[in-house]
């Protein structure tokens, strides 16, 4: 004769109970990020002096806008090829020339943008960039 305690139930527990695990976890978390913000030592240096020179920031892009109908833009503002050849001139005389990034329309014929790309060499500056979307 034998005696049962509880239910009739052969099944036994199919998952383990991860609460108090997460639990623990949750609290070393915090533990540690505590400690990381608070224990952050500060090294007491001299540190030397140099007499390295400052680079000059890079000059200025110059952004080139094709739209699919033939305009040009520079810089956001719409102007003739003969306004663009000055223009590229002018940036080519400077000691330091800019990178001239082109943004052409997919739907802008390949002339017009040959076009900028010529003047832009001819111009002398060869540092051209073409802009797309991702």
């Amino acid at each position: 004769m034998g005696f049962q305690l509880g239910e009739d139930n052969d099944v036994g527990m199919n998952e383990m109970n991860l609460i108090p695990l997460i639990d623990i976890m949750l609290v070393l978390m915090i533990i540690f990020l505590v400690t990381a913000t608070v224990a952050n030592p500060s090294i007491p240096l001299t540190l030397p002096k140099t007499t390295a020179e400052i680079l000059d920031p890079p000059p200025k892009a110059i952004t080139i806008s094709i739209r699919a109908n033939g305009q040009v833009a520079w810089n956001d503002q719409v102007i003739s090829l003969s306004e663009l050849e000055q223009r590229l001139n002018a940036a080519g005389q400077t000691e330091r020339k800019p990178t001239v990034q082109l943004r052409a329309d997919k739907d802008a014929r390949y002339d017009a943008v040959a076009q900028v790309m010529s003047r832009a060499s001819q111009a002398g500056l060869s540092d051209i960039a073409f802009v797309s979307d991702n």
